[in-house]
């Protein structure tokens, strides 16, 4: 029984975090959209039957189920999947950093649509530069500096957040490295070479061979001036 995941096409937003798992997972998964095209989106989105409504993608359908928030699919392909610890403590703790991870995205969404998406990034600059200065300078190292400390005071050692596996909480820090290079290239260097264990955790995370044959495949969206992560010049400070 293949998963279909719906989100917008040719951006990886949230929902590449997660074609990530589902790729490590080697998980059978059909890209919705993709296949059926942006109606298939918006059909499942405003199922005006639905029990259990989402309010925005991404959406995965498994069966019956149908879950959404990226976190909270993250949680259910985790437990299914080995992407995630079996024991209660570090099943929630690995939720938990993702959450963070979620908190992250809003912060760097903001940098250049401080007012909201009602508004083109043109119409709120004045705004977006001083926001963009913020997380350049204060939040991006305080967020990178937290996930470094997690690999640092990890019992079972530096090489993952959690433990001494794998888990889609790595995954998903892998992307959010790879988004902040691209809309922040001057202001992530500087960060990233603070926090040593991100970058490595990031480079073998790149390196396993699920991870490298997806990157590879030509399927995986570009980064792009209509997602989160956006690289305006002016803003990298």
């Amino acid at each position: 029984m293949a998963y279909e995941l719906y989100y917008w096409p040719g951006l990886p937003g949230r929902g590449e975090f997660v074609r990530l798992a589902l790729e490590e997972a080697d998980a059978g998964y059909i890209d919705a959209v993709q296949a059926d095209g942006i109606g298939a989106l918006m059909d499942m989105w405003n199922d005006a039957g639905a029990v259990t409504p989402p309010f925005a993608p991404p959406i995965l359908k498994h069966g019956k189920r149908v879950i959404a928030q990226t976190a909270n699919i993250l949680l259910y392909l985790g437990d299914r999947h080995g992407l995630a610890p079996k024991s209660e403590a570090p099943r929630l703790w690995t939720h938990q950093i993702q959450l963070t991870v979620s908190d992250l995205l809003v912060e760097a969404h903001d940098t250049h649509h401080p007012l909201g998406g009602d508004f083109y990034y043109e119409d709120q600059k004045p705004e977006s530069a001083r926001r963009a200065a913020l997380f350049c300078k204060t939040r991006m190292p305080k967020f990178l500096g937290w996930f470094e400390a997690i690999l640092a005071r990890n019992p079972k050692g530096d090489r993952y957040l959690v433990g001494g596996r794998l888990t889609y909480a790595d995954l998903s820090l892998f992307q959010v490295v790879e988004g902040l290079r691209y809309a922040f290239p001057k202001a992530s260097k500087r960060a990233l070479a603070d926090t040593p264990r991100v970058v490595a955790l990031h480079d073998r995370v790149a390196q396993r061979p699920r991870i490298a044959r997806y990157i590879a495949s030509g399927r995986r969206a570009a980064f792009n001036e209509d997602g989160i992560f956006r690289h305006y010049p002016e803003l990298d400070g």
